[in-house]
């Protein structure tokens, strides 16, 4: 065996859980399957897998050489795949997962057009807040807004996803105008279940200098769309995608607080698992949808 099939074995071995499982998706013996392993560990002068009469784990060096191994073998694999489907158009049924108030305004408008220039897909689409697990549930693709996306997942960055601190008029009347982060813990907080730390805001300003404050609240909501709504209606003060609140400050029912203070700033992703045959209509969507939806 080359190098490249004994390393493809090793990847088989971990996704199948044993030497047996894996002997039978590449159909080969057990034998020829451990001494590729064992030929690997011996060229690279590690050991890679702890064994076990009931069980395999993988070493520290293993780990990290399982997941460089397994991204090259799905490079090598999308290559593949990309130049033998070149003819094949994309079909099937497409399950897509999205955050609900970027689904609602941004996904939603498009999908028409997509399945338009699709016509052989069918489209399932999932609206979620909380981060669903796409392997686990089943899902082709989903949208994720985070700093870091899912290092087991493929991920395609979008855009920034900008967010702003802002109130209705109605309720900065009645409590004031913070005009410094320091000043938040003196207002009611409407807080967003699924933010990673939602009642501890980091700020920096124009000159680069760093604050932190804890706010705290009445009202906690596990929906972004929700949350505008109170928010419109003067219920406090929150931290929430300009995406979701754009058109609000320009239309002048809500507020845009601190404008010398920057906050958080993650990014949109696209995520797909790493399969061994991206599927084309996976391929075709999250074309698209970049195509749609750019840094502005």
């Amino acid at each position: 065996m080359s190098h490249l099939q004994d390393i493809a074995v090793f990847v088989e071995v971990i996704d199948a859980g044993s030497f047996t499982a894996a002997a039978e998706q590449l159909n080969l013996s057990k034998s020829v399957v451990s001494k590729a392993v064992t030929r690997l560990e011996d060229r690279l002068g590690v050991r890679l897998l702890n064994r076990t009469t009931r069980r395999l784990s993988l070493t520290e060096a293993g780990q990290a050489f399982y997941q460089r191994s397994q991204s090259a073998l799905a490079e090598l694999n999308a290559a593949e795949e990309e130049v033998s489907h070149l003819q094949i158009s994309p079909r099937g049924v497409l399950r897509i997962n999205t955050p609900m108030s970027f689904g609602i305004l941004h996904i939603a408008p498009v999908i028409s057009e997509f399945m338009a220039r699709y016509p052989d897909i069918r489209v399932e689409m999932n609206l979620d807040d909380r981060k669903v697990d796409v392997i686990e549930e089943g899902f082709d693709v989903s949208v994720r807004i985070s700093d870091l996306p899912d290092s087991t997942l493929i991920a395609r960055r979008l855009c920034p996803c900008r967010h702003a601190v802002v109130a209705a008029p109605a309720y900065l009347e009645r409590m004031g105008v913070p005009v410094h982060p320091g000043e938040l813990i003196n207002h009611n907080i409407i807080s967003y279940q699924y933010q990673e730390s939602a009642l501890n805001w980091h700020f920096t300003d124009d000159q680069g200098n760093d604050h932190s404050v804890s706010v705290s609240g009445s009202l906690r909501m596990n929906n972004s769309l929700a949350l505008h709504q109170a928010l419109l209606a003067g219920a406090g003060i929150t931290r929430t995608p300009t995406f979701i609140v754009g058109e609000d400050i320009r239309a002048g029912r809500l507020v845009s607080l601190m404008p010398g203070w920057r906050s958080i700033e993650p990014s949109v992703f696209l995520v797909y698992a790493q399969r061994k045959h991206l599927a084309p209509k996976v391929r075709a969507f999250v074309d698209f949808v970049a195509g749609k939806i750019s840094e502005h």
